[in-house]
């Protein structure tokens, strides 16, 4: 409703019969019985009122609007932002993260039929300076509460200071006029003095914290992490407060929920194996994990836009005629000459606050792989990698190819703790592309896991028994070298592999096979351990873990030695070895 003023109460059209309302009486406009297309009739015969009851009927209606506006703040989250700061600038995007926390405190909702519907687990990433931690960290857990007044609330950042700072902003904004209007039952306990510990009037608790602090004993209906690494561990190289905030994460505030608990982690990214990276790998790796809604806001999207261009002869200054590209609106009559073609468009994510300019200087004052960590959301360092994102080719189908030839490679970590390497295990197949009459590779499964030498040993005579694959590659290092040992001696033919001086470092190696992916002719599907794989080989040498590296090294240079591909930079023929296999795999 638009803001209602006394002194622009004046009458701005004719008052004729037909469009003079009856007058109305004071409990009319106590509730909502009038229309927005009344009240708007109503203010522009205002002078047909007499002074008394004009004056009471714009009281009314302000009084009215008042409620309406308290009644938004309440029921969402946004309104509840614009209400508590006039100035508060909502952009696209933070409209769809409040929908997302207003989702996200609905829970899940069990139906009869088995399934589930809302969520209770959300991974939001986010470029700097874009009101990630004023929604995330300020609004959100004060409406929640504001809502939810006997539940517990646990704010995460990566130090305790910073997420008690948050702490006493929410504890203000709970006792502040304007939140008591909104919800006038909630308040703070007479014993909360502290600004990272307090309880609201009803049982409630909020609690805030670092990154590894102790929280025994604690318990969280609403666990919230905001920026769970620091931009200095990141700028030092202390790459090893990843795998502290995972770990704590997971054996600390994890087991701290309630029954029903829903978690929030929002952040920006900063590498591969930050705490939104490790979540969504364990989702890709582990079916039991929990199912977190991810999204991603880059500070600039790329956005396809269709144009026309035709090519026209005109003659040059000696007379010769040349081809020339014209473009031509897509309103305008498109010749049959005209050719579509697609350039791409770039919008800011937040052109109220950061133009596409200021962003594009942003780019230029920085390395390529912080500006696609921290404002793109893709912790790669692309411009260093020996093999990028875009050089693989993404398979559409739901189903494989069929593949003549099966490769499973495995590359063994040395132990299982919490800080030692994945095991990486890949399966791969080689097919005929008959469209470009020649074979192809594709991944067709992808296992990365921790696990002790007796696990290690069933899972492989597991994988060797259920997909008899053609060549099963081992490489010989820490538990590799005894599992290849045990797998002869089960009698499966595996064949192992060493690197040695000759072939030289993991980054040689990587950039001898480099040049088959780049060919065009190695597939992956669309699905999230593809996902982690093409990632893990992208970061490559700046990544945490390196095993599907190796896998992906080993399968590419068995696929080579089987003499199906011919490249510019192959050597000498080789004979081909590749036996004929069936079928389709996933």
């Amino acid at each position: 409703m638009q803001m209602i003023k006394k002194k622009n109460m004046k009458a701005q059209a004719d008052v004729t019969p037909e469009n003079i309302l009856p007058k109305p009486k004071p409990a009319d406009l106590a509730g909502d019985s009038l229309s927005p297309e009344e009240i708007d009739l109503l203010l522009k015969n205002i002078n047909s009122y007499s002074k008394a009851e004009a004056t009471e009927i714009l009281e009314n209606l302000e009084a009215l609007e008042e409620r309406n506006t308290i009644d938004g703040a309440y029921n969402d989250l946004i309104a509840f932002c614009c209400y508590m700061q006039e100035d508060y600038i909502v952009g696209k995007h933070h409209r769809i993260l409040a929908d997302l926390f207003m989702e996200l405190e609905g829970g899940l909702t069990e139906h009869e039929d088995g399934t589930t519907t809302g969520k209770d687990r959300a991974a939001v990433n986010m470029p700097p300076r874009h009101g990630k931690s004023i929604l995330t960290s300020l609004y959100y857990p004060a409406w929640y509460l504001g809502r939810n007044p006997t539940k517990k609330v646990m704010m995460v950042s990566h130090t305790t200071d910073l997420a008690v700072d948050f702490g006493r902003k929410v504890r203000n904004l709970i006792s502040s006029p304007k939140f008591q209007k909104i919800f006038p039952n909630v308040g703070l306990s007479s014993d909360s003095k502290s600004a990272g510990r307090w309880n609201t009037s009803a049982g409630g608790e909020y609690y805030a914290c670092g990154i590894g602090s102790s929280i025994a004993g604690r318990g969280a209906d609403l666990l919230i992490i905001d920026d769970p690494h620091s931009e200095q561990d990141v700028i030092n190289g202390n790459f090893g407060v990843f795998e502290k905030a995972y770990e704590w994460f997971t054996y600390g505030a994890r087991t701290r929920l309630m029954p029903k608990g829903r978690v929030a982690v929002v952040q920006t990214r900063w590498h591969m194996d930050d705490l939104t990276g490790r979540l969504v790998r364990d989702m890709a790796t582990n079916d039991e994990a929990d199912t977190y809604h991810v999204v991603e806001f880059p500070a600039v999207f790329e956005i396809p836009e269709d144009y026309y261009v035709t090519v026209e002869e005109q003659a040059d200054e000696d007379g010769f005629m040349q081809p020339v590209e014209i473009e031509i609106s897509p309103d305008s009559p498109i010749p049959i000459s005209a050719l579509k073609k697609s350039r791409i468009k770039e919008k800011p994510l937040w052109p109220e606050f950061f133009t596409l300019a200021a962003l594009h200087r942003t780019k230029a004052s920085m390395p390529l792989f912080q500006w696609n960590s921290q404002y793109q959301q893709h912790p790669t360092a692309e411009e260093a990698a020996i093999i990028k994102r875009e050089y693989w080719r993404e398979w559409q189908e739901e189903e494989p190819p069929t593949c003549e030839y099966v490769i499973v490679t495995l590359d063994a970590a040395a132990e299982k703790n919490n800080r030692a390497d994945y095991t990486g295990i890949t399966r791969w197949g080689v097919f005929m592309n008959e469209e470009e009459e020649a074979y192809n590779i594709i991944l067709l499964d992808v296992i990365q896991e921790r696990l002790e030498f007796p696990e290690l040993k069933k899972r492989a005579k597991e994988i060797y028994a259920d997909e008899q694959p053609d060549a099963f590659i081992v490489e010989k290092k820490s538990n590799g070298t005894p599992l290849y040992q045990e797998m002869r001696r089960m009698g499966i033919p595996v064949t192992d592999y060493t690197p040695h001086r000759g072939s030289g470092d993991k980054i040689a190696r990587l950039n001898s096979v480099a040049d088959i992916v780049l060919s065009g002719i190695c597939w992956v599907p669309r699905t999230r351990w593809a996902e982690v794989l093409v990632d893990e080989v992208a970061a490559f040498p700046f990544g945490s873990n390196d095993d599907l590296v190796d896998c992906t090294i080993m399968a590419l240079m068995r696929f080579r030695q089987g003499g199906f591909i011919r490249l510019p930079s192959d050597e000498a023929e080789e004979q081909r070895y590749f036996k004929r296999r069936t079928g389709g795999y996933y």
